[in-house]
């Protein structure tokens, strides 16, 4: 859950910087927020999901499958809609100037956050307290030592 703290602060920070391209276009300042929004996702929340899908949720699916299901399709859910991102923030600082890559981008990162968010709230409200619910400690150490 703390992972998922800072994926929100990251979250936050592409909101702040597309708010501002809507309004300004991309100004030096929205530029930073977007490049450091993306080198997150990029190796923070890639690494996040693949340690979930191969270490927690194998264990949990012992015990019940359908959030883990839930979970992985959001996971794929949002590598495709990261890849759009990244394609929409290239074109930006490409076209700094254009309207058009402007509008795609702000859209794209809308969608992007608005999944996220929502993906964040399934796991801290309904896949986590499923672990707390069902796991043991000797399931919960069996994660630990695949996390390593």
């Amino acid at each position: 859950m703390q992972d998922h703290d800072v994926a929100l602060e990251q979250l936050a920070s592409l909101s702040k910087a597309t708010r501002t391209i809507s309004e300004q276009g991309l100004t030096p300042d929205a530029r930073r927020r977007v490049l450091r929004a993306m080198r997150f996702i990029d190796q923070e929340v890639s690494v996040h999901n693949k340690s979930e899908e191969e270490a927690l949720f194998p264990v949990l699916e012992r015990y019940i499958e359908g959030p883990t299901k839930l979970m992985r399709d959001d996971h794929k859910l949002l590598k495709r809609e990261f890849r759009r991102l990244r394609h929409a923030a290239t074109r930006l600082t490409q076209n700094s100037r254009s309207a058009k890559a402007a509008s795609d981008f702000t859209e794209t990162s809308r969608r992007v956050s608005q999944i996220f968010v929502n993906h964040i709230h399934k796991e801290n409200h309904i896949l986590f307290p499923l672990v707390q619910k069902f796991l043991t400690r000797d399931a919960l150490r069996e994660i630990a030592r695949r996390l390593i």
